[in-house]
């Protein structure tokens, strides 16, 4: 997967680059599928905002933003929105569901009762 940490605004020092790589990459192994994913940072007077889009197959676009007084915050709650949009669209694409009508599951039912 294709990683890239952008700055605006500010001077992107490696102890932030490290613990944004390290946090994508601790929680982005749960969906191996994915193209890319872009983290924006950004410094606007006492904000601190992080941005995160993903790309994944079939047009599939995650964007979660956070904003906070601490970069590392930013970071990490950006993050964990994006993880949570993410599984919340693996388990709607798979379908827990058993399709069963009522008269099959009679039918079940009753081919497993022993007979009296």
């Amino acid at each position: 997967m294709k990683v890239s940490i952008t700055g605006r605004h500010m001077e992107l020092t490696n102890a932030i680059r490290e613990h944004a790589e390290s946090r994508l990459a601790k929680t982005l192994d749960e969906f191996p599928r994915l193209m890319s994913a872009h983290m924006i940072l950004d410094v606007e007077k006492y904000r601190q905002i992080a941005e995160l889009v993903i790309h994944a197959p079939n047009h599939v676009e995650v964007d979660a933003k956070d904003e906070s007084s601490d970069m590392y915050a930013s970071i990490d709650g950006a993050v964990d929105k994006a993880m949570k949009q993410l599984r919340k669209m693996r388990d709607k694409m798979v379908d827990h569901k058993d399709h069963v009508s009522l008269g099959e599951m009679e039918a079940k039912i009753e081919a497993t009762q022993p007979e009296s």
